[in-house]
This record gives structure tokens, sequence and C-alpha cells, in this order.
């Protein structure tokens, strides 16, 4: 019986395209990505980098571009967030306790609200009982504490919790907590297909 739903956001509810990103990048001169900035990226993604701290940190990798090329380039993998999984989500946040955990950073979230708008955004939080966001709790998945950082604040227990995620280390630390686990295929599933797929039973709502 699953009564609480934690999501991931990007290749659930909004499309990503990682390599359009690198792409975007390498354009302005920054073409190998290392572990130097996967460091970066994680600091900037746990809130430990601002977003002016992050890019200037990259701006000496590229040939001279300005901060602002390296925000659109950053920025190039956000794509759409399509109107029929808000639809969906909203149904199915009468029936389930949501959560929305992301290893995400401000300047794709600002990016995100930019291009969908207030009324869009508004609509999309208000689906669920908090969004957790990894630059603002300092945490990020598949770290377990991300996890159960969830279940300490709210009134909820891993076996009637399902986690959906795209990242397979992700939904495995949470398998390994004891919650339930859908790892989202990215182009070959859609969140909608939750019962569809029998990820939950339609009699359980």
């Amino acid at each position: 019986m699953v009564k609480t739903i934690i999501f991931d956001f990007g290749n659930v509810f909004l499309d990503k395209d990682k390599e359009s990103r690198m792409a975007a990048l390498a354009q302005l001169g920054l073409k190998e990505w290392t572990i130097e900035h996967d460091k970066l990226e994680e600091k900037l993604e746990l809130g430990k980098l601002s977003a002016d701290e992050f890019l200037e940190k990259l701006q000496p990798y590229t040939n001279g571009a300005t901060i602002e090329e390296i925000k659109e380039a950053w920025n190039t993998d956000i794509l759409s967030f399509p109107l029929y999984r808000l639809e969906f989500l909203q149904k199915l946040s009468q029936d389930y306790k949501l959560f929305l955990l992301s290893n995400t950073d401000p300047i794709h979230v600002e990016k995100f609200e930019t291009d969908c708008g207030t009324s869009f955004y508004s609509d999309f939080y208000q689906c669920f009982e908090k969004v957790y966001f990894s630059h603002e709790i300092g945490l990020r998945k598949p770290e377990e504490e991300s996890f159960n950082h969830i279940l300490k604040n709210h009134n909820i227990q891993a076996k009637y919790t399902l986690v959906v995620d795209d990242n397979k280390i992700n939904t495995n630390t949470a398998e390994s907590l004891g919650f339930q686990v859908w790892n989202l295929q990215k182009g070959r599933e859609d969140v909608v297909e939750l019962f569809d797929k029998k990820i939950i039973s339609r009699e359980e709502a």
C-alpha cells in the first residue's frame, strides 16, 4: 500500500538534455568536463557555492565568455514541462501525500520558473506537501540522509512510500532504506504511466 510518493524533478516532470549543455559549454571553450567540474557542480547543488560564485569559477575554463553567456549555456539542458504531467500530478495529489526531492541548483530553478511562469510553477509546487531542493537543504541524493530528511520531518514510513527517480543509483539507495521504488527510464517511460505500468494499482488511490 503506497500512501506517499517522493518524486525527482528533472527527467521525471521537467525534460532535460545534458548533452545540449555540454555542447553549449564546449562552444564557449569548456570542451572537457572533468572531476574538478563535477566537484564544483556538487558544491553548487549543495548550496556551498552561490550561482555567481559557480559561474565565476567556470569562467577561466572558457575562451573569455561572459558570466551571462556561461549561464545561458548552463541552462541549455532545461527543456519543456508538458502540461499533461502537471494535470496528472494535480489529480494524484488528491489521493497521495507528495514530495519533491531534487538534486538541482538555483540557476536551473530560476530558469524553470522564468520559462514556465508564476501560475504554472505555483500550481506545480502546490501539489506537494513540501518541495526539497538540494541547494536549499544542503543534502544531495544518493546520500541516505537526503531521504531520511523527509522521513524525519514528516509523519511517513519508508515501506508505504514510493520513490520515483530516473537515476538508478538514487533508487538503489532508496530501496536499501526500505522504500518502494520506480527507476523511471528517460525516453522510454513517462511519469503519467504510474498506474498503467502497475507501479501503483488504481485500487490504492
